[in-house]
């Protein structure tokens, strides 16, 4: 029996959804396929040039109405939100496993996370605080007050559908803003249900624009407009670098999150088999298809056998498979260009010497699948130690003392997170202000929830999303200095 014909949720019909229309016709329209099966979706109609600018002139439009709700009234909205997308949690878990291909049970999770995304800005919105400044006289009072920047383009990828998207809608919102977002045409469904929660909570028509179509015209059509005030943008930073020299042409704010690779230091005073199991968890979560995927793990020479051993033992034991079925641990990559990569990065690896202990070769039937890969002795002449792999390959590599471990860490351009295990408080305090990364997790692999701030440097982005950072990130200040 055909997969879909046995589930109780029924696939959309697709569309961008401007000034509170439903766009889903238009000469214009690529395929939707389900990377684990090759299954076509369903066909996504793209918007032309006239319907960005529409899309643009009603969050503009929209942004007059929206600045005026009381931060309560805005905040009751996005708890309505919430409270929609937890009611439909399992249809988005649903649509997110055939669309991208991550394991049911992973997706639910996300979707979970999606809809505490919007609880936290629907608090967080009513706690935009400004400050009082004493004054040098008794007869001048001074304060600063916080704004809504204006209307905001978003772009999201395809890699987290609904946390992506909900992060940077949830987040323009509750400071006040229109926003025009453009998600992934490669998995539209996941936002489309996340708008129609929105206008089913009563946002008001425009506030939330969704729009699909060529994204370099959807791009320089919102990011030359000027009354677009702010880019926020997920994706690669080859990417992220061009629109940001597009956006600074009319000075807009930017927030980008962009490349990671972040590496993972284990010294020797953990236990190692322990660590070595949860990092599978962690580095093959959606087929290492996560911006914070730890991907390259530099272990202390005292213990290097020893997790490259469990480490590859437990990725080569991983379940393949497709996302819905109840025991499948990783699904399939995005699209067949992600499989051609990693044999790209793999094939490269070994022509250098480097130990493949586990996978390195595509799996055979339909879809985009893997095998979890692990490269022992990597080295930083590799391809695969230089760009970011973002998919199931897998990297080890000994150091011999703390300063080499940071080296290690630090070579590269990016620095989105990083992760630590150890118990010394010496090395986590040496870690901690030596590391180039925006965020740093020891002893666990988490590095971004709802509440906290999450950003890069170098070259893995600016700004932050998440927190009361990502609220503040839409807002502007003004400072008022009154004498009476």
């Amino acid at each position: 029996m055909d997969q879909f014909s046995i589930e109780k949720h029924v696939y959309p019909k697709l569309g961008s959804r401007v000034a509170g229309r439903r766009l889903e016709s238009s000469d214009a329209v690529i395929p939707v396929e389900n990377p684990a099966t090759g299954v076509i979706l369903g066909h996504l109609p793209l918007l032309d040039l006239a319907g960005i600018q529409h899309a643009a002139a009603s969050a503009a439009d929209a942004f007059q109405v929206w600045r005026r709700y009381s931060p309560a009234d805005r905040a009751q909205i996005l708890h309505q939100t919430a409270r929609i997308l937890l009611a439909r949690k399992s249809e988005l878990a649903w649509l997110i496993t055939v669309e991208l291909g991550k394991p049911y049970q992973e997706a639910l999770r996300e979707a979970q996370t999606a809809a505490e995304l919007f609880e936290w800005a629907a608090e967080e919105a009513r706690r935009a605080y400004g400050r009082v400044i004493p004054g040098r006289a008794a007869d001048v009072n001074q304060y600063t007050v916080f704004e809504p920047i204006g209307p905001v383009a978003g772009f999201s990828g395809w890699n987290a559908p609904a946390i992506t998207p909900a992060r940077k809608i949830s987040g323009a919102l509750a400071a006040g803003c229109s926003i025009v977002m453009k998600p992934s045409e490669a998995t539209p469904a996941c936002a489309i249900l996340i708008a129609d929660a929105l206008e089913q909570a009563g946002l008001p028509p425009g506030t939330c624009n969704l729009v699909f179509g060529d994204a370099a015209m959807v791009s320089g059509c919102l990011l030359d407009d000027p009354s677009i005030r702010m880019l926020t943008f997920t994706g690669s930073t080859p990417i992220g670098k061009q629109l940001a020299e597009r956006a600074a042409r009319t000075l807009k704010r930017m927030t980008l999150e962009l490349g990671g690779y972040a590496c993972a230091m284990i010294f020797p005073d953990v236990d190692v088999d322990a660590v070595a199991d949860s990092a599978v968890t962690a580095a093959y979560r959606n087929s290492g298809q996560v911006c914070t995927s730890p991907t390259r793990f530099l272990v202390h020479e005292s213990i290097y056998e020893r997790f490259v051993d469990r480490f590859s033992r437990g990725a080569a034991a991983l379940r393949v498979g497709n996302g819905y079925l109840p025991d499948t641990q990783m699904g399939p990559l995005a699209n067949a260009r992600a499989v051609s990569s990693m044999q790209l990065l793999v094939d490269d690896a070994k022509e250098r010497g480097v130990q493949i202990t586990a996978g390195g070769e595509r799996l055979e039937g339909p879809g985009h699948f893997y095998q979890p890969t692990v490269l022992a002795g990597l080295t930083n002449d590799c391809l695969a130690a230089r760009q970011e792999p973002f998919g199931p390959v897998k990297g080890i590599t000994a150091f011999a003392n703390l300063e080499h471990a940071l080296a290690l860490a630090n070579h590269l351009p990016f620095g989105l997170a990083a992760y630590l295990w150890t118990h010394d408080t010496r090395v986590v305090g040496a870690v901690a202000g030596g590391i180039e990364a925006g965020a740093l997790a020891v002893n666990q692999w988490t590095v971004s929830l709802p509440e906290t701030p999450f950003g890069g440097v170098k070259d893995s982005g600016q700004g932050h999303e998440g927190g009361i950072e990502g609220i503040q990130s839409f807002m502007q200040m003004r400072f008022v200095s009154q004498k009476y």
